[in-house]
């Protein structure tokens, strides 16, 4: 019995050791867990692979000026002065901004858009186009006024060459206004650019919670922040601070052709407004000072007077380039209507506006695209290696 109880406590002796032991490795396992935590937490934090900052899109943004950098003015309650504000001040006051992706801010210009410049819009396009082709940003963000921000913007879709989307945003009231309009613009211009669903869709225009392609955007209103409308066709999708819709699919063309200019001015293209009792005056005085084309922004459907289309025959016969486009706003100008443009040598803009249209007839005058087919086929918004049948102008006589 004495032997028996002896290995009995000998035993339980040993199990309250190995007990002990456990719990004492199991306090230490804690102990180094709990401390080892916060170092491993930072360690996480500071590692690139999985720091989530690393991730965002890289989004170039270049100022230019306009209402969206404008400050106050003492003219009148809604008077402003556009360009006050550099584009890095326009960032940092933007909340949120730095989530949606990895900026890059570039000053470009500081001016009013009614300034806008070849010059400008060079120095723009070959920034965009090296950010691209040097992998420096994966979309492009441009602060800009409304004036002539649907030019810009037509300009831009004409001469790069990328897959990657371009934006350009801006304000209709200045950045002291109540009710300032650009921080949101500018937040969604960001949020669309840095999208992957945006490449392939070329340049766009994101003002008041819509995204519009270049072609077809136009300023239609003095003040009103809806003012950006794409006129003959529907927007391509539309933004808010949640969401991105797109409800038009990617484009399918290829690429433009045309290259950017080297350097400004582009040639003279000078537009001539239509209206009752037209005369030549306008139209000798373009010749005069040496223009190269002529946009008509005729009545109706790109119609004028009898004297003013004598004076269009004499400059095409001249080898001025004449384009017929509308004064209206909207619609379409086709060829050989109420006026034979295959007889007076005429190109017809389609449905291109004409600030539009001298836009894209300087770029093929300084690509060296001045045939009747080239131009006209250009209007159409047509490939150039589809084939087109030559007008009978362009035929040897």
């Amino acid at each position: 019995m004495e032997k028996f109880l002896f290995h009995h406590l000998y035993y339980m002796d040993k199990i309250m050791r190995i007990n002990l032991y456990f719990k004492s490795f199991l306090q230490i396992s804690i102990m180094i867990v709990v401390i080892s935590f916060p170092f491993y937490t930072l360690s996480a934090t500071q590692n690139p692979s999985t720091d989530p900052i690393t991730h965002l899109p890289r989004i170039l943004v270049l100022a230019t000026g306009g209402t969206i950098s404008g400050t106050k003015s003492a003219r009148s309650a809604i008077g402003y002065n556009a360009g006050g504000v550099t584009g890095q001040e326009l960032a940092e006051s933007v909340p949120g901004l730095n989530k949606l992706a990895k900026l890059d801010i570039e000053q470009i210009a500081n001016i009013g858009s009614q300034d806008m410049n070849d010059d400008v819009w060079i120095r723009l396009a070959k920034r965009i186009q090296s950010a691209f082709d040097q992998h420096q940003a994966d979309g492009v963000v441009i602060t800009h006024g409304t004036d002539t921000m649907e030019e810009t913007a037509f300009f831009l879709q004409n001469v790069l060459h990328t897959h990657n989307p371009v934006v350009l945003t801006g304000s209709m009231r200045p950045s002291t206004a109540i009710s300032a309009d650009g921080p949101a613009n500018l937040y969604e211009a960001v949020k669309v650019a840095a999208s992957p669903n945006a490449k392939d869709r070329g340049v766009m225009i994101v003002m008041n919670d819509t995204i519009h392609g270049a072609r077809w955007a136009s300023k239609t209103n003095t003040t009103e922040v809806q003012t950006f409308q794409s006129v003959n066709a529907s927007p391509e999708g539309y933004v808010d601070p949640a969401s991105i819709r797109f409800i038009a699919p990617p484009s399918t063309s290829s690429l433009s052709e045309l290259q950017i200019p080297d350097h400004g001015p582009l040639p003279r293209v000078e537009i001539i407004y239509g209206h009752s009792n037209m005369d030549v005056l306008q139209i000798g005085d373009a010749i005069h000072h040496g223009a190269q084309g002529i946009i008509l922004a005729g009545v109706g459907d790109g119609n004028t007077s009898h004297a003013a289309l004598e004076g269009l025959d004499r400059a095409a016969k001249q080898g001025i380039l004449v384009v017929r486009s509308t004064r209206t706003g909207s619609g379409f100008v086709n060829r050989n209507v109420e006026v034979s443009d295959d007889l007076h040598g005429f190109i017809v803009s389609y449905d291109l506006n004409p600030q539009k249209a001298r836009i894209l007839l300087q770029l093929l005058i300084a690509n060296h695209k001045t045939t009747l087919t080239d131009v006209q086929q250009a209007f159409e918004g047509m490939p150039a290696v589809v084939a087109h049948p030559k007008l009978e102008s362009d035929q040897p006589k």
